[in-house]
Order: C-alpha cells, then sequence, then structure tokens
C-alpha cells in the first residue's frame, strides 16, 4: 500500500508504526469510535494515557522539557500509523499543536507544568483557538488577566485540564494557559462527524492568574505559525494513512466479493477505479515526504507552501478515496457495522481541522505568488 517513505538509518521510524500497530491490537480503532459515540464525544482517558505512556503525547516536546525531544520526521510517520490504525484520539490539537505551543514558550514554572503533565498524560492541554476567529481580550485587573470571548470548534473541551489561548492584550498578544474548571469560563457541545463532540467555550470575565501567561508577541502569528505548520502537517499524514487504509481494505473486499462467478476485483471497471484510489493515496503520501524535507531544509517560504499543498492533496485524496470505498463496498458500505464509513467520517473531520482543501490551495497560489516575488 502506498505509504510515507522516509529515511530511516536507525530504525525509529519502523519502531513508531510498529507500536502503533501493537497497540491497536489493545485499543482498536473502529470500536473505540463507536464507544467514544455512545459516551457523547468524551475520549477515552485510558486510551490517551496508554498513547502518553507509549511517549506519543510529548514526542514534539524538547528533551528539557521532559519530552521525547523528537522531530517531524517521526511525528509524521506516527500520525500516519494512527490515521491507518483508525486511532481518532485528538492528537493534532491536544499533543501536536499543544506541544508546539508550550515547547515554544518561555521558561517557567507553568511552562514546565504543562509540559511533565502533557508527557505524563496528566493533563490534556486543548487549545482554545480557531483559524479566522478573532482573539480573546484580556485585560490587567488586581494582579488577574480578565478574558472575554468566545471559541466555536474546540476539539476534546471535556477532556481537557487545561485550554492554551490567545489572547489580545493592550500591549500585543499573549498565549496563557487557562484551568478547565476556572470561573467565568462555559463550554457548550454539539456532535461531530466522527463521534466527537465539538465545543464551544465562552469567557465571561474569566480571571486567570498573570504567572500562567506563557508568550508574549506583537501578532498572532508570532505565536501560532509554528503550531499550525507542525500540525497541519501531522493531519496531512493522518489523512494519507487513513486514505492508504481504506484502500487496502477496499482492495480485499473486492477481491473476496464474488459477482457473475468471479471477483468483482476482476472487472476492468472496478480495476480502474482501485488504480486511481492508488495513485491519489501515492500522490498524497509523496506530498508528505515533500513538505517534510522542506521543513528540514529550512527554508520557512518553501516549507509553508509545501506543508499546505501536502494537508490540501492528502484532504482531498482521503475524502475521495473513503467516498469511492463506501461505494465499492456495496450496500453493506452505508451500514454502521462496517468499519469503511468510519474512515470516511474520520477523514472529513480531519480535512475541517486548520483548513479544507479548497481554502489551502487559495492560501498556496497567495503565498506562492508573493515568495516568487520575493524571489526575484
Amino acid at each position: 500500500m502506498p505509504k510515507l517513505m522516509l529515511d530511516d538509518p536507525d530504525g525509529t521510524l519502523v519502531m513508531l508504526s510498529d507500536s502503533v500497530t501493537g497497540f491497536a491490537g489493545r485499543f482498536p480503532g473502529a470500536k473505540a469510535m463507536r464507544e467514544r459515540r455512545g459516551r457523547g464525544g468524551t475520549m477515552d482517558p485510558l486510551i490517551w494515557s496508554a498513547m502518553a505512556e507509549a511517549g506519543w503525547i510529548g514526542l514534539l516536546l524538547p528533551q528539557e522539557c521532559g519530552g521525547a525531544g523528537l522531530g517531524l520526521r517521526e511525528q509524521t510517520v506516527l500520525s500516519e500509523a494512527l490515521g491507518r490504525a483508525l486511532i481518532a484520539e485528538p492528537t493534532g490539537a491536544a499533543s501536536v499543536f499543544a506541544a508546539t505551543l508550550v515547547g515554544g514558550a518561555s521558561p517557567g514554572a507553568e511552562r514546565s507544568r504543562l509540559a511533565a503533565g502533557m508527557t505524563s498524560g496528566e493533563i490534556i492541554a486543548v487549545p482554545a483557538w480557531t483559524s479566522g476567529a478573532k482573539p480573546m481580550t484580556a485585560r490587567s485587573v488586581n494582579g488577574s488577566i480578565l478574558l472575554s470571548g468566545e471559541m466555536r470548534f474546540v476539539d476534546a473541551a471535556r477532556a481537557a485540564t487545561d485550554f492554551l489561548v490567545v489572547a489580545r492584550s493592550a500591549d500585543g498578544v499573549i498565549l496563557l494557559s487557562v484551568a478547565a474548571d476556572a470561573p467565568g469560563l462555559a463550554i457548550s457541545e454539539r456532535a461531530g462527524v466522527d463521534g466527537g463532540a465539538l465545543a464551544t467555550i465562552s469567557f465571561s470575565d474569566c480571571a486567570v492568574p498573570a504567572d500562567r501567561v506563557l508568550s508574549r508577541a506583537n501578532r498572532c502569528e508570532d505565536l501560532l505559525r509554528r503550531a499550525i505548520l507542525h500540525t497541519r502537517l501531522a493531519l496531512a499524514a493522518e489523512l494519507t494513512g487513513v486514505a492508504s487504509k481504506a484502500l487496502e481494505l477496499t482492495i480485499a473486499y473486492t477481491s473476496d466479493r464474488v459477482q457473475f462467478g468471479k471477483p468483482i476485483a476482476s472487472f476492468q471497471a472496478i480495476q480502474h477505479r482501485l488504480v486511481d484510489m492508488w495513485i491519489e493515496a501515492d500522490f498524497a503520501a509523496a506530498a508528505v515526504v515533500n513538505a517534510v524535507d522542506a521543513l528540514q531544509a529550512k527554508d520557512d517560504d518553501a516549507a509553508e507552501l509545501a506543508v499546505l499543498a501536502a494537508k490540501a492533496r492528502a484532504g482531498e485524496a482521503a475524502f475521495s478515496i473513503c467516498r469511492r470505498a463506501v461505494h465499492l463496498h456495496g450496500a453493506m458500505g452505508y451500514t454502521d457495522e462496517c468499519d469503511i464509513g468510519l474512515y470516511l467520517k474520520r477523514a472529513i473531520n480531519l480535512n475541517a481541522m486548520l483548513g479544507q482543501p479548497e481554502q489551502l490551495r487559495l492560501e498556496f497560489v497567495e503565498r506562492e505568488s508573493g515568495y516568487g516575488r520575493g524571489r526575484t
């Protein structure tokens, strides 16, 4: 099956991928997704603790914070394997995005507390931030910071112990952690496509101690750029895993399903569809590898373009492949008992985070035009 092809001289990447296979044997992804839906979308703390114990949550946290101190090559391989296994815990938000924010924060007691808790699984730090949303407003009163505003489409809000909030203050933009049970903070939820829950978090003069400020900057972009870049890449890798596994399941099903005395995979029309799906999955994997290489080359502009292309390509491939996979499974593909529909729902959910393919393509064109002018 199509997969990420990255250099692995010491075998670390293979071990990471194999660890997910073993994990999925203990916590089957499809079963966990159905159980989460039955709980009203709340994530399973047992699964998250096991992921932390495996070292996955602190993968991108620096070693001085107690994390693994590994890089994006390792994260992309892990994310791809999680996508293949349909392990739908919110690693994009509560691991990659949160770890990048915390790892890049100013050294201090709060940063150390969050990093240690995230690595052990005792703290679930969820970013309360949405692309395109207005930042919270923050004002200092009697040694505390009062937050006001609203954030929508926040993943895993009920499970969070802390929220990572970006707010606009009188002298710029700040990143701070807010306890999930802080007075003035309210959470309302609705069901998401893949069985999880999406929350709206409201802050009404929510008082936060001043020592919970993690970073300061002049613009939101200065605080969030790296976190968005890393998370988009991880999401692209996970989507690639979803696409590849959906293709694998479809090839297996069409090889076993007999019609008119022979497997339907032997029919030319079916073969053409499977080849098209294979090509899409292979292109998605290649786009993710290209983005990893661009990030390692440390050309910021080229890296941003490559990551945009990877997320757009992988997102479209995963949705297209999963949609056709459901079709090729016939009537059973539309039933809840058939796992292939869960892959489609997961692809839809991952696509919605940090930009749909159409939006990312427009951003790519806009950035590429500016990048080209800057190079001439």
